[in-house]
């Protein structure tokens, strides 16, 4: 009687087809006519899936489950992120109003800086508001199509980021290295087609994998462990073969960010053996002092991206993810200014 309830329940031709055969067996015993039921059951969601799979259509809205805890400690979490994502917006948007008013920064390094505070206002906006709805419970659904747009733009501003680090690094050995041939080497148009170069290519390497990602199909669950949308999460809930987008995920992770890390550190190996040569202590303090702060956020940033993105298959726990998410998302933002 329990299975046979639980068949009509579910409704639809094939749960009226459970109930009839079970109608059936059940002389030969309970057991069987329950083992039945669930087989068949279990081919209904079975073919539910794959209509799913063949129509491209299923979850159209996610859930993205946050910092579960109590309410004390997301409270505690959202304070955190609003005073860094404030700190974070008014400090680099004070560098770009300074930048802009004094005519004796408008060089190089500071078009830069300036470049890379732009990019980290927008990079943090895009994450961190959503991200303190997610935390206190109040805007934690997404929608399909918001899902993507938000993992493009977190990719492309990333990736762009992470070219601009490489110029700035750049930048930093032609100054250090060739101080007198600097201001020929490095002008203003060779300074704006670099930052160009760097927003541009960001934006079209990842176009691909978002478009890749845009094509996967998700069939349930749709809770996303995440508080924004990731690739691995996004991967993860996916009911159709993600192997191509792993794979794309795979490469462009490695032109973008092991290609960029590697003139960062070659730049990097030049100037500190460059500075090691200078002979006043005031000298190499003061040339020490130009690349510090730079170095703190590029350590920081390609290391959390690395372990992120740097990597063959969606295998990270996502728990761990979203830890080593907010160090790029709200810790790197804030240690630019």
């Amino acid at each position: 009687m329990l299975c046979t309830n639980y068949c009509c329940r579910d409704g639809g031709f094939v749960s009226l087809l459970v109930h009839l055969v079970v109608s059936e067996v059940a002389s030969e015993g309970p057991a069987q006519a329950c083992k039945l039921t669930e087989t068949f059951l279990s081919l209904q969601m079975n073919l539910h899936t794959w209509e799913d799979m063949a129509n491209g259509t299923g979850v159209e809205e996610f859930i993205l489950l946050g910092f579960p805890g109590t309410w004390h400690s997301r409270v505690s979490l959202v304070v955190v992120f609003a005073l860094t994502y404030s700190l974070t917006v008014i400090g680099n948007a004070c560098i770009i109003a300074l930048v802009w008013m004094n005519s004796n920064l408008w060089t190089p390094m500071y078009f830069f800086l300036c470049n890379l505070s732009f990019l980290e206002i927008w990079y943090t906006t895009g994450i961190v508001p959503k991200a303190i709805g997610v935390v206190l419970g109040t805007s934690q659904t997404i929608s399909f199509r918001v899902c993507i747009l938000q993992l493009f733009f977190l990719l492309s501003l990333g990736s762009t980021e992470c070219f601009l680090l490489s110029v700035m690094a750049y930048d930093r050995y032609l100054a250090i290295c060739y101080p007198l041939r600097y201001s020929s080497l490095m002008n203003s148009g060779l300074s704006a087609r670099l930052a160009l170069s760097s927003c541009l290519g960001g934006f079209l390497v990842v176009s691909l994998l978002a478009f890749l990602t845009s094509r996967l199909t998700f069939c349930g669950p749709d809770v996303i462990n995440h508080f924004l949308c990731d690739i691995d999460s996004c991967l993860a809930l996916s009911c159709s073969d993600t192997w191509h987008v792993e794979l794309a995920t795979f490469l462009v992770s490695i032109i973008v960010v092991v290609a960029s890390c590697v003139v960062t550190l070659v730049s990097y190996i030049y100037i500190i053996s460059s500075i090691l040569r200078i002979q006043p202590a005031h000298g190499r303090k003061k040339a020490f002092s130009t690349c510090s702060a730079h170095l703190s956020v590029v350590t920081i940033w390609y290391g959390s991206t690395m372990y992120l993105y740097v990597k063959p298959s969606a295998q990270n726990s996502l728990d761990l993810n979203k830890f080593v998410n907010t160090f790029n998302t709200v810790v790197t933002p804030l240690l630019n200014p």
